[in-house]
């Protein structure tokens, strides 16, 4: 027989229930307060795309980078050396440190021993590329050089043997005329035939775009540094060019044989590096030169070697 609790061993239980649910309800009125504040942070995390709170941070967004542009190129070619100029140009190309061409004359190596010693120095230079420009350049007599598609080839052919074996590249001398596959142009039609003839042989005709004029009596030029930056940025805006921003520029050699003349050449080369727009190179690196040596050399390595063994004899019975 159970004995019934009286009052006063009950009191002590209620006592220590009653603090302790105040206790718990406290904590969970202040809870449900708290939830339903949500702080800054909180609620930009709510409001994203990833539809939950996260703690995480979300990785910041790397900024592309812009591709860079393409620089317009731009062959810087001399005629006509060596000759009492090619020493000058020569002196300021290296000294500046800029890729140029020269299309050479054979004739002016023998002409003196000044112009053997400038082509010793041609061939013995850095970052330097020598072309043919014939072998007499017509004695300056060019229709009756053109009238004879034969004789213009044998003239290069003869500057090649003896000067230059290892270029094809030439340039025809007082005709501004292109062969390099299917770029096609000639300035005088007279020409046609010899230039059709120089392709024929196996020759690329470069000619250029762009040229910095001088005065044929006195050999000084007629423009300024400034004005061919402006006459070149005309071009390329123009794209007055046989390859899209590709420009082949012609200069002489003998009209930077005076100190003024020079003096605008290394202002004009100085002032072309300081442009982040355009970049020199070397003819042979001409997109249509590089193709046509790369269409070429596939050829030569597709085409199947010559037999040269003997046949086998085949008796009948």
């Amino acid at each position: 027989m159970e004995t019934p609790s009286t009052p006063d061993e009950a009191e002590p239980a209620a006592d220590f229930f009653k603090p302790t649910f105040a206790l718990i309800l406290f904590l969970s009125l202040l809870a449900c307060t708290y939830s339903g504040k949500k702080t800054g942070k909180e609620q930009a995390l709510l409001r994203s795309d990833t539809g939950h709170i996260t703690d995480e941070k979300k990785p910041l967004a790397i900024a592309k980078k812009k591709k860079a542009r393409a620089k317009k190129k731009i062959y810087l070619t001399f005629d006509d050396g060596p000759n009492k100029g090619t020493k000058n140009v020569l002196d300021i190309v290296q000294e500046e440190n800029i890729p140029a061409t020269f299309f050479i004359v054979g004739e002016h190596v023998f002409a003196s021993h000044g112009q053997r010693r400038d082509w010793n120095r041609l061939i013995t230079a850095e970052n330097i590329e020598i072309c043919n420009h014939s072998y007499t350049h017509a004695h300056n007599r060019y229709d009756h050089f053109y009238e004879l598609p034969e004789t213009v080839v044998k003239d290069m052919e003869k500057t090649r043997e003896i000067l230059l074996p290892a270029t094809i590249i030439v340039r025809a001398p007082g005709r501004n005329s292109w062969r390099i596959d299917s770029l096609q142009y000639t300035d005088i039609k007279k020409s046609k035939l010899a230039m059709d003839s120089l392709q024929k042989a196996g020759f690329i005709v470069m000619g250029w775009d762009l040229e910095w004029r001088y005065d044929p009596k006195t050999f000084q030029v007629q423009n300024t540094a400034d004005e061919m930056l402006t006459m070149i940025d005309s071009a390329f805006a123009q794209k007055r060019m046989r390859y899209p921003n590709n420009l082949v520029l012609l200069a002489h050699d003998q009209v930077y044989h005076s100190s003024g003349d020079s003096l605008q050449l290394r202002t004009f080369i100085q002032k072309l590096k300081n442009r982040d727009d355009y970049e020199l190179s070397l003819v042979s690196a001409y997109p249509a030169i590089r193709k046509h040596h790369l269409i070429t050399d596939t050829i030569k390595t597709v085409a199947p070697a010559a037999d040269t063994a003997k046949p086998v004899r085949m008796d009948t019975l």
